[in-house]
């Protein structure tokens, strides 16, 4: 039996995921980004109404993983541009290092290839080291390197991976 349950996301399951996405984000990334820009961020992608919205969208996708009946992160994939994407990846500190994001991008790889999606891609902050090395672990490898105004006087500066799926 599988230690990770993952189930889909619901709309009961939207303050929970909004509340998780917060927790992580203010462990992983002060030192990488500015706390305006934390705070921006996730008013602008993980407000209830937004991700009600991605639920509602066919072309999004919003997993969470479960440890027991413990929520321990999530997952977002979308359509973008023509490629499938793993748009969120997050998982708890203290349940990092366990097996819950492989199985989450596992999880992500298999609709992917359901789909017929040659392969699944994803943004990453550069300065993201901790992530950088999960996403290579799971098979993922820079493809090139981004910047993007994201409003507000805030950019993303990030490296695109992609991961082959077959």
């Amino acid at each position: 039996m599988p230690r990770f349950d993952i189930r889909p996301v619901t709309p009961p399951d939207v303050p929970a995921i909004a509340a998780l996405t917060r927790e992580i984000w203010l462990a992983a990334y002060p030192g990488i980004i500015s706390r305006a820009q934390i705070d921006f961020m996730l008013e602008q992608r993980y407000d209830h109404q937004r991700l009600l919205d991605d639920l509602e969208d066919p072309g999004k996708w919003l997993d969470q993983a479960f440890d027991g009946e413990r929520r321990i992160g999530f997952a977002g994939c979308e359509l973008c541009k023509g490629e499938y994407k793993l748009d969120k990846l997050y998982i708890l500190p203290q349940s990092q290092h366990q097996g819950a994001g492989g199985a989450l991008v596992a999880h992500a790889a298999a609709r992917a290839r359901e789909l017929g999606y040659p392969c699944m891609i994803l943004a990453v902050n550069k300065r993201n080291e901790q992530a950088i090395r999960a996403y290579r672990k799971y098979g993922f490898s820079v493809r090139e390197a981004t910047t993007t105004d994201i409003g507000n006087g805030f950019l993303m500066d990030d490296y695109i991976m992609e991961r082959q799926i077959s």
